[in-house]
């Protein structure tokens, strides 16, 4: 099964990342601002400043400099300034950060030096705002993701758990979103498949109901005659066949009453398997006949499963009896392993249309009914999807079939 991808939290990493990219973008927009602004306030200053002072100095007039400014001239240039490439520089001179214009004019080399310049704190100062609000922006994107994600997810958390728990009244169907529309179309498909169930139920009761007294009426006459006809054996075969029909049609309409059932109203007990397996064997004998067919039980290790004993007998029996039907020649074996019971015959195999419906796929073009399997398999089945348990088939090497019911490990 594929790990499960919370919802809330893909919905938290997408703001989470929006914020991420758009903290990136304006970071770089800010950038590119605060040098753009240096060269304003700083080297354009220093550029005016030079454009003055250089003049002047070739002159010989004064050049006096404002506050936090100074201009050297040739063999004037400190020692730690000279050899500076031409344009703005940002230098540090015994600690101290300055910012440096170096040039040349037709009496020799020249340095503009900005003793005062704040704008490197002021810098620090915007770039410190850009991370505190970038932080902020993250966390506050985190918070925002989360209370929607909240309120996003939490609704169809509550929808799914009522639907999980086969409640009738929905949440959120009063809601005029695109939630509300989901709630009653839950709500909807949840009621036609209830109805639905129930007349299957109450169909598959009524019937096994009134199938109930005509079976008890072919059973104790099939009795009567075999009572008073020990002396002709084609009467006393043929009334034997009828009681024994009698009586499997009669099981069935047992099952059928008890799968109509919720599984809760069935009392569940310990069931040996290794000793069913047994008894189901020894009651398919007389299907044999006088093919030349064995029925035999071939043992593993026993194991014991917890459910309604009727049903387990129903599910082992109508595998054993159908494989007895339809092989002809040659051996039914049944076996135990590893919590399965396997029925194993040489009989001709599933038709196309039965074995697309054990395997759950697509019936072929063509293929009709399920001749070949009878009510037996449809019942066992049905009886492993009640009980928790799964019906495997796979071909027999040499031709015939396999069938496994699987029940889960404790």
């Amino acid at each position: 099964m594929s790990q499960f991808k919370s919802l809330r939290r893909r919905i938290v990493v997408a703001y989470l990342l929006f914020a991420a990219v758009a903290s990136l973008f304006f970071a770089i927009i800010a950038a590119v601002a605060v040098e753009g602004i240096e060269v304003k306030l700083v080297d354009e200053r220093l550029e005016e400043v030079a454009a003055w002072a250089s003049p002047r100095q070739a002159g010989g007039l004064p050049v006096e400099m404002p506050a936090g400014l100074s201009f050297f001239h040739d063999a004037e240039i400190p020692q730690s300034l000279r050899g500076l490439p031409q344009g703005a520089n940002e230098i540090t001179v015994d600690g101290v950060d300055l910012h440096v214009l170096a040039g040349r004019d037709p009496a020799g080399n020249y340095v503009v030096v900005d003793h005062a310049s704040a704008y490197e704190k002021i810098e620090l100062v915007v770039y410190s705002m850009f991370a505190v609000g970038f932080a902020g922006f993250l966390v506050s994107s985190l918070m925002f993701g989360a209370f929607i994600g909240n309120s996003v997810v939490r609704p169809i958390m509550d929808l799914a758990t009522a639907v999980q728990a086969r409640r009738t009244d929905l949440p959120q169907q009063d809601s005029p979103d695109e939630l509300g529309i989901l709630a009653r179309a839950f709500a909807a498909r949840t009621t036609e498949l209830t109805e639905v169930l129930d007349r299957e139920r109450f169909f598959t009761g009524d019937v096994s109901h009134e199938l109930r007294t005509p079976l008890t009426v072919i059973s104790g006459a099939a009795e009567v005659i075999m009572a008073q006809a020990p002396g002709n054996p084609a009467i006393q075969a043929a009334s034997e066949r009828i009681y024994r029909a009698a009586r499997d049609a009669s099981d069935s309409v047992t099952v059928l009453l008890r799968l109509a059932r919720s599984p809760e109203q069935l009392e569940a007990t310990p069931v040996s398997m290794a000793a069913l397996a047994a008894d189901e064997c020894a009651r398919s004998q007389p299907l044999v006949g006088n093919k030349p067919l064995s029925v035999r039980y071939a043992g593993g290790a026993d194991f014991t499963v917890t459910a309604p004993r009727e049903l387990m007998i129903a599910a082992v029996g109508n595998l054993v009896r159908n494989a007895c039907l339809y092989t002809l020649e040659g051996e039914v074996l049944v076996m135990l392993q590893d919590r399965s019971l396997f029925v194993e015959d040489t009989g001709p195999g599933l038709p196309p249309a039965a074995r697309a419906r054990v395997l759950h796929e697509a019936a072929p073009v063509g293929a009709s009914g399920s001749s070949g399997t009878g009510l037996g398999l449809g019942l066992v089945q049905r009886i492993c999807a009640y009980l928790g348990a799964s019906l495997h088939y796979s071909e027999r090497p040499g031709g015939g079939s396999v069938f496994e019911i699987r029940f889960p490990h404790i």
